[in-house]
């Protein structure tokens, strides 16, 4: 049974969506000011997994994101690059998108953006001031943590004990520090607000997202996640909002919160100048190498990025997908007409505790950090046996070897891989090579029958050149296009 780590209770429970069969999902987005860096690529890898597994255990799951596409940053940001707000946010949404699909992240069932829901935005802080969670001063309107009796149960803060002048920016038209903006006064003729009771202005940041989740999930949902440095105040506030509006409790039933990135201990952000983007790292490295380094740790836990780590994780990365790959061709290989001693079953029940192991992994709070080591532990056992002096390809042999192959499929499939299985149809320009390729190796294991060992080294020599590594095997030859990730 999955068991998830909920960070309003602070423990793991068993995972029961509100509606059987069904998760509804929403996920905090980006302020789009700048491209993605792997901090934020970090926190999309996560869920991507998590609605993967969810999905291939049969739940219909509906994912949300959101992008924040006006505040004071954007505005900043957009007068640097002499565009306007609205251009700048659209250029960073753009290339988000982009960096997302080379990173083989599902997409979402919705995008959303606050400024195509102002009006939604609007109405629910008219309800929140009815209700008297929410007052108005000199044009800005500001919701009372005070009036709000559970404020702090996410985060495990007291009002009363907390520091309010280290954390937030005290002003004069609040009632109490803590306060925090539902509507901003913004007075700037070169930049587009929106009119409101109030005046005009535009939103502030945390009523975004509890006006978007309600829009597309309805005011009670089954996951929320975001950045463990969202947790105080962005969630908290969210929940204070959305609860005092809508009257449902709880207004998330689990909340899933990623960890950092961070560079030389220090969490990996822009404010701090100390980030990657997600484009850098994808000019060194494939797309899987990066979404492999960011799923060696649990999601919960900090990781502390370099590019030696990146090193490390492209070797052992390589070392799963080859294994897979030299499995895919000799599964294709026609069997040989000689019997066979090898032991099915016993190949079979590894088959058998390797994917049993897996799944408790990732029932275990989505562990892919166990996960990849039992990964690693089967491909080790995939290896012993085709790399074993007597191993041959028979009916039997290539029966488990499928096996194994399906099963590699699936998992590396859930963990979001783009080897996880053959491209459904490759071109006509693709097959062309490989038929060209196995044909150039077929004459190669001619020459060496012939003990022309010149001719054989000169192809494989050829081969090489051109980035094709040929290994020779008790089996036959293998081979792999170098660098192909």
């Amino acid at each position: 049974m999955l068991q998830v780590y909920n960070t309003l209770s602070g423990k793991k429970e068993e995972f029961t969506p509100i509606e059987e069969g069904k998760v509804r999902m929403y996920v905090c987005g980006l302020t789009v000011q700048n491209y993605s860096h792997v901090g934020h690529i970090r926190s999309v890898v996560n869920y991507d997994v998590i609605r993967r597994y969810l999905e291939y255990k049969g739940y219909d799951v509906y994912f949300v994101q959101n992008f924040t596409d006006i505040n004071e940053k954007i505005v900043a940001r957009a007068r640097e690059e002499e565009m306007s707000p609205s251009e700048l946010a659209e250029k960073y949404t753009r290339a988000y998108l982009e960096d997302i699909a080379r990173m083989n992240i599902k997409t979402a069932d919705a995008y959303c953006t606050a400024t195509v829901n102002i009006e939604q935005m609007i109405n629910i802080i008219e309800q929140l001031m009815e209700r008297g969670y929410a007052y108005e001063s000199e044009g800005n309107v500001y919701f009372s943590v005070e009036k709000f009796p559970d404020y702090g149960k996410l985060s495990g803060r007291n009002i009363e004990e907390m520091d309010a002048g280290s954390r937030v920016n005290v002003k004069e038209d609040k009632k109490h520090p803590l306060d925090f903006a539902l509507w901003k006064k913004v007075k700037d003729d070169d930049v587009k607000v929106w009119d409101s009771p109030w005046g005009p202005g535009w939103p502030g940041w945390h009523i975004e997202c509890s006006t978007m989740a309600g829009k597309f999930l309805g005011h009670k949902i089954d996951i929320h996640g975001g950045g463990t440095d969202l947790i105080f105040p962005h969630h908290e506030n969210e929940i204070a909002q959305s609860e005092a509006c809508f009257g449902e409790k709880p207004f998330v039933k689990y909340w899933l919160h990623n960890g950092t990135i961070d560079l030389s201990g220090e969490k990996m952000s822009k404010s701090l100048g100390n980030f990657y983007t997600t484009r850098e790292v994808l000019d060194k490295y494939s797309a899987d190498i990066l979404r492999y380094f960011l799923i060696t740790k649990h999601y919960h836990s900090p990781v502390e990025f370099s590019y030696e780590e990146m090193d490390k994780a492209e070797i052992s990365f390589k070392k799963i997908r080859n294994t897979r790959n030299d499995v895919h061709q000799i599964t294709e290989q026609i069997p040989d007409k000689s019997d066979s001693s090898f032991e099915i079953k016993s190949f079979l029940n590894k088959i058998d505790s390797f994917e049993e192991a897996f799944f408790a992994a990732m029932d275990d709070d989505f562990n892919t950090a166990r996960a990849l080591g039992e990964l690693h532990n089967f491909t080790g056992e995939i290896n012993s046996l085709i790399n074993s002096p007597d191993f041959q390809i028979t009916e039997e042999t290539r029966f488990v070897l499928k096996k194994a192959e399906d099963k590699l499929n699936t998992v590396l499939e859930i963990l979001g891989f783009s080897t996880g299985q053959k491209k459904a149809a490759a071109s006509e320009q693709e097959q062309l090579n490989e038929e060209l390729i196995s044909y150039i190796l077929d004459l190669r294991e001619q020459a060496r029958r012939e003990e022309n060992w010149s001719l054989a080294d000169s192809i494989r020599e050829d081969l090489s050149q051109r980035g094709i590594k040929v290994k020779d095997t008790s089996h036959g030859p293998t081979w792999k296009i170098e660098d192909d990730e």
